[in-house]
């Protein structure tokens, strides 16, 4: 029996699989709350997480006792880049800042002015976002608070502490620190002394599929754990999500559309995207990295359509039938949230363009979809630019449902996009064949399979032209907004 437990922003899912990776048992924690005291601001107490693993560990042995007890494996997936400081007491000295903060726009200047050739260590662009920035905030916003740091430690890494002792994290989470030499797969002197930091600050290092680690007596007896399990290096969420849907080999990717949509594709080099805002990251598997791109706002436009229409989302896509459909001539730009990927704009907004009478609902629904497939297409064309092949992709998400959408991400794309089978794909369920990795010395080719395919949706090549067209118009109206 494996466990693999994935600590989110608003909550913590655990599930256990057996040797065939079939799914025994899940559960999940009651919500999160996220602390918002200025506008921009995302923390959040780490006695939360621990709380909330606790609780799920605790329904898991409650309700599958005998499957728990056979544990041999733990895998760790977590939301990344959120800043949890110690004390010399391995204490947090402050909430966490969250991977969502975006406090820290003014230190993104300041960390690439201190390190030029940055983008050539890391493979990117400093963000909001990131852990180093938001540690060149503290320093400079709450001097007596940094003066007090001892380590600092991802979101899940803090989990690791308690459930080990040991300070530990893996390199497909600590890549996205801005701390790590991409090519290196190591902490970087330079990219630590730019925020008056050492790796004495840091975890130590491993990879997702090694063992970080082994469970503490005292929680093995709480949890009916004879064995002690080993406590792989996991990933972050979105790593450890590639893992559970086998994206590991170069070219291989997923396409999310879910609240916001996530373009992810395996790589067998580190491959930078200069100026565009693409992360390239390392892989929760040894010699692999991969590139990754968020458009903030996915499913959450068509919510926000069905709101202002008084019509369900599931009633605005049944509008539109299941056929493959020309793109419309009604621009929309899904920047409800700002943009991520690729062009960092944390205060461009959305809207519609050519409004006209004659555009309805189905026209307005149409857009929403076309537009949002066209953010992700951007993203594409950044990864090409970077020399990465998208040769197929696997649709999950709540928008992969709809086959119209689907179809229209595939044109604008011009990918063939795999509909997987969802029935135990996720974070949680990736994390769990880490575990298996890390407790077997198994080969991740071995353990990371793909999915059965369900449904193959192919781009619609008699409205390539009008797609293309279209796509232009949307990047012209895009750039001005």
């Amino acid at each position: 029996m494996y466990l693999g437990i994935d600590l989110g922003t608003s909550g913590v899912k655990s599930v256990l699989i057996d040797d065939s990776q079939r799914l025994i048992g899940e559960a999940s924690s009651r919500p999160l709350d996220v602390e918002r005291a200025k506008p921009g601001w995302s923390e959040q107490n780490p006695a939360l997480w621990w709380e909330a693993v606790c609780e799920t560990l605790d329904r898991l042995h409650r309700d599958y006792p005998s499957e728990l007890s056979a544990v041999e494996g733990i895998g760790l997936s977590g939301q990344m880049y959120g800043a949890t400081v110690l004390d010399s007491n391995d204490r947090p000295i402050r909430s966490a800042i969250l991977w969502n903060d975006t406090r820290s726009s003014a230190e993104c200047a300041d960390l690439e002015s201190r390190v030029p050739n940055l983008r050539d260590i890391v493979g990117r662009k400093p963000t909001p976002g990131v852990t180093a920035t938001k540690l060149i905030w503290l320093r400079k916003n709450e001097p007596e608070t940094f003066s007090k740091v001892r380590k600092v430690l991802l979101p899940k890494d803090y989990v690791r502490m308690l459930l080990s002792g040991e300070k530990v994290s893996d390199l497909a989470d600590a890549s996205g620190t801005m701390w790590v030499d991409l090519a290196g797969r190591r902490w970087s002197e330079p990219m630590l002394s730019a925020t008056e930091l050492s790796e004495d600050h840091m975890p130590a290092l491993c990879e997702g599929t090694s063992v970080s680690g082994r469970l503490r007596p005292e929680l093995a007896q709480r949890w009916g754990m004879g064995r002690r399990p080993v406590i792989a290096g996991g990933g972050g969420d979105n790593a450890c999500g590639a893992c559970g849907t086998g994206v590991i080999e170069d070219g291989d990717g997923t396409v999310s559309l879910g609240t916001s949509g996530v373009l992810f594709v395996a790589n067998n080099t580190p491959r930078p995207a200069g100026e565009m805002a693409i992360e390239t990251l390392c892989h929760a598997v040894p010699d692999r990295w991969h590139q990754m791109s968020v458009v903030l706002s996915a499913t959450s436009c068509l919510t926000w359509l069905s709101r202002r229409l008084k019509r369900s989302p599931e009633e605005l896509i049944r509008g539109l039938g299941e056929s493959p459909r020309p793109a419309t001539d009604l621009v929309f730009a899904p920047f409800l949230d700002g943009s991520w990927s690729p062009r960092n704009d944390a205060n461009i907004r959305g809207g519609f363009h050519r409004l006209a009478h004659q555009h309805d609902d189905e026209a307005m629904t149409q857009a929403v979809l076309q537009g949002v497939a066209f953010a992700i297409a951007e993203c594409a064309d950044a990864f090409r630019s970077s020399g990465t092949e998208l040769r197929h992709l696997m649709a999950i998400g709540g928008g992969s449902r709809s086959k119209l959408w689907l179809s229209i991400l595939a044109t604008a794309l011009d990918v063939e996009l795999q509909v997987p089978d969802a029935s135990a794909l996720g974070a949680a369920f990736g994390a769990a064949r880490l575990a298996m990795l890390a407790a077997s010395g198994a080969a991740p080719a071995d353990v990371l399979r793909k999915p059965v395919i369900l449904d193959v949706v192919r781009p619609a090549e008699a409205f390539a032209g009008s797609y293309a067209e279209s796509f232009q118009s949307w990047k012209a109206f895009a750039q001005a907004c």
